[in-house]
């Protein structure tokens, strides 16, 4: 140890950084909370010198977690000499990148190789097509943005405190990565691309574009842009493209309904036809209904409890995870991504998770959990707290929906497509989902899993342009219903909080 310096020895190596850093920043760990210690995911086995345990963790660890060296990384300081021992050689997460993306007669935005890039909160996906409209190659990664939190929330006020280059070039950087691996996939290199097509919510377009956002963070909540733009590749950094390359960003249509709604509403033909829905889970939940020639769009704040984020053993679709979760002759069946032993429980496992314990009567119609916990698969359990996050995740989409419904005058009964967009949706039991009350009964049945339809419906920008005009005018003919101050949600959310079939 020198002046002002400590020796860290990590995952059997040693470093030499300043004394007070914290260990999440030594070793590089994601801070799904933004490093507030809200979430209790950082957690690392910690040996030496180090700052007190604080009253935080203590909330979250045990004392024989404690005892073993168990330690939340964001909240803990290397005050001397240390060894960190992460959790390195992390399962490979299951990120979705198929969509529909329908296209005939295509007139492509580009004249060798185009990329469609959609940019989630949790992940990113992108594909790379030749002029015919061939899928040459597909990507899929974590978005590194996380470090700064695991939602929009969380990112916003890290940009406003003076991070916004930070999380401008780490997203930047993971689109130039997928570009290289898009390329090499296909045998090619990354300076054929001469079109992309990058979409996502408002702020994470915001975020990409180094756009202020701190708009977003009171009301009025007006965005500074809603794109529909063309850009440069130099623009956004993307080092791996001629700097000249085209960049096309679609159009959102408020502060938080953003382009990847309107590319879902694309890529799912919901204008035109029957009364229809669209539903994008995640933690910013986005709906929209098609219904008598108008379309009213809404945004509610789920939170990241469908990510696994603030569940207790909580994780992302990665092997390890338990994503279904049934009740056979009895006992408990789940089954687990990668047939590896269960680590924890993603979101359709825990939705799942649910709905069987309501089965077996170990879960009320109120939400209280009869016994501390709820064994899924050992060492994987619920607890009380996690049925809490569950209820309020559920009942902010199932408010959202029926407050759509209720602005045209009509019911779950005359919906006649329900289609469930993105990762979670995917994997999500739709019959379970209605009976503990994520979405209503008269849904179920008319579900269809679209998978990413963000990403679709920016292919189908970047295969034929003139869809740009038609992606244009959803986003200015839709309607914004606001929920924040709106009694209608208010009411259906508190009934919503209901662990039944509504």
């Amino acid at each position: 140890m020198t002046d002002g310096f400590v020796s860290v020895r990590i995952d059997g190596g040693t470093v030499s950084v300043p004394r007070g850093a914290s260990v999440a920043d030594i070793a590089h760990l994601k801070k799904p909370c933004g490093g507030h210690g809200k979430c209790g995911k950082c957690r690392v086995i910690v040996h030496g010198a180090l700052s007190p345990v604080t009253e935080t963790e203590r909330n979250f660890l045990s004392d024989e977690e404690i005892a073993l060296g168990v330690r939340l990384a964001c909240l803990t300081r290397a005050e001397g000499d240390c060894e960190i021992i992460t959790t390195r050689g992390e399962s490979k997460t299951h990120v979705l990148s198929d969509g529909i993306t329908e296209v005939t007669d295509a007139d492509p935005a580009f004249s060798d190789l185009g990329v469609a890039v959609d940019i989630g909160t949790t992940t990113l996906a992108a594909k790379l097509y030749d002029t015919s409209g061939q899928v040459l190659a597909s990507a899929t990664a974590l978005n590194p943005q996380a470090e700064f939190g695991a939602d929009v929330i969380s990112r916003i006020e890290a940009s406003i405190g003076g991070k916004s280059e930070l999380l401008a070039s780490s997203v930047s950087g993971a689109i130039d990565s997928l570009m290289t691996e898009l390329s090499l996939k296909a045998g090619t290199s990354p300076a054929r691309i001469d079109g992309v097509v990058i979409t996502g919510n408002t702020v994470m377009l915001h975020l990409l574009t180094g756009t202020s956002v701190e708009p977003f963070s009171h009301a009025p909540f007006r965005a500074p842009r809603l794109f529909g733009e063309t850009v440069k590749a130099s623009s956004l950094s993307l080092a791996s493209l001629a700097p000249d390359t085209r960049v096309y960003l679609p159009p959102c249509i408020s502060a938080f309904v953003g382009a990847d709604i309107t590319c879902a509403i694309l890529s799912t033909g919901l204008c035109g036809g029957d009364t229809a829905m669209v539903a994008d889970i995640g933690t910013n939940g986005e709906l929209a209904l098609y219904h008598g020639g108008r379309l009213t769009v809404c945004s509610t704040a789920a939170g990241p409890a469908f990510e696994g984020v603030g569940i207790s053993m909580g994780m992302q679709g990665s092997d390890g995870a338990v994503d279904r979760v049934s009740v056979e002759n009895g006992a408990v069946s789940a089954h687990v991504i990668g047939g590896a032993a269960p680590r924890g429980i993603c979101g359709s496992g825990l939705v799942d998770a649910a709905a069987c314990m309501l089965e077996t009567g170990i879960l009320d119609e109120s939400g209280y959990l009869e016994d501390d916990c709820f064994v899924v698969s050992e060492p994987v359990v619920l607890t009380q707290k996690d049925v809490r996050m569950l209820q309020l995740a559920k009942s902010a989409i199932y408010g959202g929906i029926m407050t759509l419904l209720d602005s045209e005058g009509i019911t779950p009964e005359d919906v006649r497509k329900f289609y469930v967009a993105g990762g979670f949706g995917y994997y999500l039991d739709a019959g379970n989902a209605s009976k503990i009350g994520l979405i209503p009964g008269a849904l179920a049945t008319r579900a269809r899993a679209v998978g990413n339809a963000s990403l679709g419906g920016a292919s189908m920008l970047l295969l034929d342009v003139s869809k740009r005009e038609e992606c244009r005018l959803i986003a200015e003919n839709a309607v914004v219903r606001e929920l924040s101050a709106d009694p209608v949600f208010e009411n259906y959310y508190v009934s919503g909080m209901l662990f039944a079939q509504l």
